[in-house]
């Protein structure tokens, strides 16, 4: 298992932030598309030690651009993006590469959102990338299970879930028992607490998450 530290969170310089992980102990980081992009932080992260395992392909989208867009052209401006950002993510070793639903929950939008990531999916697995979708409580998905259901309705075998705890308390969903529903369809965990209503991205066992809902995840 690999435990890696979202180092987007985290507001410093790069370099600062990749020396940071290693006093720590990581040897992974989840970055977004605009980090390592230049030569320097990629030595420097190279001499570290530190590897790269997750990108947030859809922070690289701009405010009006969506892969739900009914626009044809602004849609597909939206595929470029996330196509170049898990290009971006091949380079650098990543395995898992994942994108946030936007606001639109209608048929209509789902329909075009998921025929966008089966596209998106497809170029992903060129380079042996999985793509996660992350569940996100007030957006398209906003449970974990919708989000497996809209999975599986995709029929595409390289869109996976993305769970994040955190999320998981604010739509009161067991940590658990959502893991076991997704099976082979788990690509990745983000690792969070809040207080069960807001994303408030707090440390781990500051909020309502325990010791041991912690565990029963990790089990």
């Amino acid at each position: 298992m690999k435990l890696a530290c979202c180092v987007w969170a985290i507001t410093a310089t790069e370099l600062t932030v990749l020396d940071y992980m290693k006093t720590l102990g990581f040897d992974w980081i989840d970055i977004q598309p605009q980090m390592l992009k230049t030569d320097e932080p990629r030595l420097h992260a190279q001499n570290l030690g530190l590897q790269v395992s997750c990108m947030g392909a859809s922070f690289a989208l701009s405010e009006g651009i969506n892969l739900d867009d009914a626009d044809d052209t602004q849609r597909q401006k939206a595929i470029d993006i996330i196509n170049a950002s898990i290009d971006h993510a091949h380079e650098l070793g990543a395995t898992v590469a994942y994108v946030v639903p936007s606001f639109d929950s209608t048929a209509a939008a789902l329909e075009r959102f998921a025929e966008s990531l089966c596209i998106v999916a497809d170029h992903a697995q060129t380079h042996n990338i999985k793509i996660g979708i992350e569940h996100f409580p007030g957006r398209a998905l906003p449970t974990a299970q919708r989000t497996l259901e809209f999975i599986a309705n995709s029929g595409h075998d390289n869109l996976y879930l993305l769970l994040d705890s955190g999320h998981l308390q604010m739509s009161k969903e067991d940590a658990p028992t959502v893991i076991r529903n997704a099976g082979d369809r788990l690509a990745y965990v983000h690792l969070d607490d809040n207080d069960g209503k807001g994303d408030l991205h707090w440390s781990l066992l500051d909020g309502v998450m325990t010791e041991a809902s912690l565990k029963a995840l990790f089990d």
